[in-house]
């Protein structure tokens, strides 16, 4: 009998052994470098150096060119194939001084914040009566005309979650109540800080304007001050507030995406993308949000670009510019980068501080999906779960996902984490250095296991 005969079953066998021996060794390298991670890395003290020498990073200052530099320096320092940054057109808004004070009927002090973007108050601030609205919905059903000179106050609780669902909710409070109150006639508004600290600090972050509406400033009071406020209101029934916001909007500047590449050994053309925002708010340090970030995902990138082998896949480390105030950076990247998008395979971004993993989230064509069942081999062991297929890719990622591109998300408990954010507690001591090296583990096996496999991450439908 021929052996031709068997030759295909022969070849078959043959390459099934090859592919399985290929994934355990794929497995074995990724076990290693969780072990190297959760013993010997250091993303704690990469974002130690970046808050006490840059400190904040508000895209437009002169601590964001800073920020710029040291990232570039930092990351060279690492090892990488190439570093190089992109320039990004931002926005310029500066905060300037902030202060509130109940006038009438029981002068007192607040604590207040200008939201990012919010235009100025007058010079010598405003002073009106104040109309409390207990949730955003109810602002947006008052009538028109109702608030004409009035200051409009959102007084709407966050919930904590551990995946920060109720800011996901709230924020939209911040980002549009200033054209919705003004639109009723409103001549300033201030909200109940969106996030969750019972602490006298307010939180900030970015607001717009809705096309044709008149522009008024708008702020946000501290969780103690807005309580303050909704009881004297409570008791007295008419209070007057005075605020004073000197913000500035200046003409357009420049920062940059700050990037860093393991080039692939086979297919260095096609790239696997791992990203945190390079920028932050100006009250803290930036130290969770995102600085964090950028500890965990450089770090690594480095871990995997001291491996003896490179990975058959290009890797590509970006530190985004200008995340906080409407994902600037990326959205650039994303059209300057539309030739080239076919081939990026597969993007992430950790931004949601340093607290331990504990799900992993993917969002890929259903033909891919087995790489979720290869990677929580690795990743279980740390204390991860398998999750869902509709992850949202950390915001980064948005732009590319809009496009079809797959991502990933590595959760994080949250749960504390909206005590912090965008508020001036937002510090490093906030930090634990062994959360961070879980992290570590986790973004090292993974992006590893994706650039060194065969798994295509075929694109989805684009998203419309």
């Amino acid at each position: 009998m021929s052996y031709k005969k068997f030759l295909p079953l022969v070849v078959a066998l043959l390459s099934g052994h090859v592919a399985a021996h290929n994934h355990d060794s794929i497995t074995d390298k990724a076990v290693q470098l969780r072990e190297q991670a959760l013993n010997h890395s250091d993303p704690y003290g990469i974002v130690e150096s970046l808050t006490v020498e840059v400190g904040h990073r508000l895209p437009g200052t002169k601590n964001d060119e800073r920020a710029v530099e040291w990232a570039v320096k930092k990351l060279k320092s690492f090892g990488f194939d190439k570093v190089y940054t992109e320039d990004v057109d931002i926005p310029v808004w500066h905060r300037g001084v902030e202060k509130a004070e109940i006038t009438f009927p029981y002068p007192q002090k607040l604590v207040i914040t200008a939201l990012g973007g919010s235009v100025p108050t007058p010079k010598d601030g405003i002073t009106a009566s104040v109309v409390r609205f207990d949730s955003f919905d109810a602002l947006k059903k008052a009538k028109k005309g109702s608030l004409k000179g009035k200051i409009a106050f959102v007084d709407e609780l966050t919930p904590k979650h551990r995946e920060g669902n109720g800011y996901g909710k709230n924020s939209v409070i911040r980002r549009t109540s200033a054209s919705i109150a003004a639109d009723k006639g409103a001549i300033g508004v201030v909200i109940r800080s969106i996030g969750t600290s019972k602490n006298r600090f307010a939180h900030t972050g970015q607001m717009s304007y809705a096309k044709g509406s008149k522009k008024i400033p708008i702020g946000a009071l501290s969780s103690p001050d807005a309580n303050l406020l909704a009881t004297m209101l409570k008791k007295a029934g008419h209070v007057k507030l005075s605020m004073t916001l000197a913000t500035e909007i200046l003409p357009a500047g420049k920062s940059a995406n700050v990037i860093a590449e393991i080039k692939g050994r086979e297919k260095p053309e096609e790239v696997i993308i791992l990203g945190a925002h390079l920028d932050s708010w100006d009250l803290g340090t930036g130290a969770l949000d995102d600085g964090a970030g950028v500890g965990i995902v450089s770090e690594a990138a480095r871990l995997i670009a001291a491996m003896p082998q490179k990975p058959r896949r290009t890797i590509r480390l970006v530190l985004w510019a200008a995340e906080e105030i409407g994902l600037v950076g990326s959205k650039q990247y994303v059209r300057e980068h539309m030739a080239e998008l076919k081939n990026i395979k597969l993007v992430s971004e950790s931004d949601f501080g340093g607290s331990n993993i504990f799900r992993f989230d993917s969002n890929f064509a259903s033909s891919d999906l087995h790489f979720v069942d290869n990677v929580m081999k690795v990743l279980a062991p740390l204390g991860i779960e398998k999750g869902n297929n509709t992850a949202g890719g950390g915001p980064d990622s948005w732009p590319f996902r809009m496009k079809g591109v797959p991502v990933f998300s590595l959760r994080q408990n949250g749960i504390d984490y909206f005590d912090y954010h965008h508020t001036p507690n937002d510090t490093l001591d906030k930090l634990d250095p062994k959360q961070m090296q879980q992290n570590v583990a986790a973004w090292a096996a993974v992006i590893y296991m994706a650039a060194e496999s065969d798994v295509e991450f075929s694109h989805l439908p684009v998203k419309q």
